[in-house]
């Protein structure tokens, strides 16, 4: 089984019990706004059963729970590429609103960073982040990511063009 520890959070899979954890903290507004349209708002059971099924049924695991004394309050994950770019993934994560500016959203990125490279083989991980969201580009930093460009007016989120901030870390050279 898969689990990592940080100095603040640990990283583990899903489980089933953890969906009403999950609606608490998936069904804010302000965290669906600054992820992609596949992350509905309102928040539901079913919604948080389809994840949790999703997420376990993954090999090897890819999702994980970010838990605090063993409750879910967010999660991270890294979503593979496939192709030319397989040894390719992108960084994504969310913490409850509660949760903000204590960084465990940093010390998660850290964690699932090291584990995409160490474990899943991956060379590079990515991370877009909307112009909107500072908070986001600041735990990328905080991670070693460093910023490659500016994809403008790439995201239509809620009615409105905004940009999109391209950051990556890439595996250190194999000696």
């Amino acid at each position: 089984m898969t689990v990592l520890h940080t100095p603040s959070v640990t990283l583990r899979p899903w489980r089933a019990t953890d969906a009403d954890a999950l609606i608490q903290h998936a069904n804010d507004r302000r965290i669906s706004k600054n992820l992609r349209d596949r992350f509905p708002h309102p928040y539901g059971r079913a919604d948080a059963e389809g994840w949790i099924a999703f997420a376990t049924s993954q090999a090897p695991l890819r999702y994980l729970a970010l838990t605090l004394n063993d409750e879910p309050i967010g999660s991270v994950g890294l979503d593979a590429f496939d192709d030319v770019h397989r040894h390719t993934a992108e960084l994504g994560y969310w913490i409850g609103a509660a949760h903000w500016g204590r960084g465990y959203a940093t010390d998660a990125a850290i964690a699932m960073t090291a584990y995409g490279f160490a474990e899943l083989g991956l060379e590079r991980i990515q991370a877009g982040v909307y112009d909107w969201n500072p908070g986001s580009e600041r735990v990328l930093v905080k991670a070693g990511f460093q910023l490659e460009g500016r994809l403008r007016r790439h995201a239509f989120k809620d009615g409105v063009f905004g940009d999109v901030l391209m950051y990556a870390t890439v595996r250190a050279p194999r000696v």
